[in-house]
C-alpha cells in the first residue's frame, strides 16, 4: 500500500535520533514509552516543528515547501499543554484550525465534540477536559492528511477518552487520513493498529499492538512484565 506518511532521517540533537517511519492512509498509531522517552519529539519533528535534519512527505509533497494554508490541509498537531490563557470563544478557537472561513465546518464539529453549550464560552473558563475536546476540534477542523496528537487522551473522563477513539477511528476510516497519537494507558492502545515503542530518542519496535505489548523491548523499556492480566514491576528492575 502506498504510503501516506513518508519520513526520512528526521532528528532533534539529543531528544530524537535519526529516525524514519512510514505510514499507510487510514491507519491509527500509537506511540508509546517511558517519560523522557522521545514520544513528543517525535511528534513534534514529523509536525516541522521542531527538525534539524530529515526530509518528511505527506502524499509525495514535501511539508517544507508548503504555504501556509496548504500545510493546515496536509498536517495538525495537537500539542500536550491544554493550557489556554486568552478569553477567546471556544467556536473562534476551532476556527483557528481552518485556512479559510467555514462556519458550517464548525458547526459539524462542535456537534461531532458535543460542545454546543460550550462554543460562546471563554477557552480561559473551561475545565482541562473540556479544553481537549475544543483543541481536538481545532485540530480535525482542516481535514487534514495527517493528525498528530500529544496525549489527546489525557485529561478525559472514561466517556471521553472512548468517545475520542470512536471519532478518530470514522475519520481514519471515512477521509483515508492518517492519526499519530502518543498514549500512557497501555490499555488503551488495542484500539490502534499499530503501536510505535520509543525510548532513549528512537523507535525500538514497531508492529501491531499485540505483539509490541508482549515484546521484550516494551518489559525494558517501562521496567514492567505482565501479572496475568495485569503489570507489575520487573523483577530485574
Amino acid at each position: 500500500m502506498t504510503s501516506l506518511l513518508e519520513a526520512r532521517g528526521i532528528a532533534i540533537a539529543g531528544r530524537l535520533n535519526p529516525t524514519s517511519v512510514d505510514a499507510a492512509p487510514g491507519s491509527l498509531i500509537a506511540v508509546i514509552g517511558p517519560n523522557g522517552a522521545g514520544k513528543t519529539s517525535l511528534l513534534r519533528a514529523l509536525a516541522g516543528i521542531e527538525r534539524e535534519t530529515g526530509r518528511i512527505l505527506i502524499d509525495g509533497e514535501p511539508i517544507d515547501e508548503a504555504p501556509p494554508a496548504r500545510r493546515m490541509r496536509m498536517l495538525s498537531f495537537l500539542p500536550a499543554t491544554r493550557s489556554l490563557v486568552w478569553p477567546i470563544a471556544a467556536q473562534d478557537v476551532i476556527a483557528l484550525g481552518l485556512p479559510s472561513p467555514d462556519p458550517a465546518r464548525i458547526v459539524e464539529l462542535v456537534a461531532l465534540l458535543e460542545l454546543a453549550n460550550l462554543a460562546a464560552r471563554p477557552v480561559n473558563q473551561l475545565s482541562t477536559g473540556e479544553r481537549s475536546r475544543v483543541l481536538l476540534a481545532r485540530a480535525l477542523a482542516a481535514r487534514p492528511r495527517l493528525i498528530l496528537l500529544d496525549e489527546p487522551l489525557s485529561n478525559l473522563d472514561p466517556y471521553w477518552a472512548l468517545r475520542t477513539l470512536q471519532i478518530l477511528r470514522s475519520e481514519a476510516d471515512t477521509s483515508g487520513c492518517t492519526v499519530l497519537a502518543s498514549v500512557h494507558d497501555l490499555s488503551q492502545i488495542m484500539a490502534f493498529d499499530r503501536a510505535l515503542l520509543v525510548d532513549r530518542g528512537g523507535i525500538i519496535a514497531d508492529g501491531s499492538p499485540a505483539v509490541v505489548l508482549e515484546s521484550h523491548e516494551l518489559s525494558s523499556a517501562f521496567r514492567i512484565e505482565r501479572a496475568g492480566t495485569a503489570w507489575r514491576i520487573s523483577e530485574k528492575t
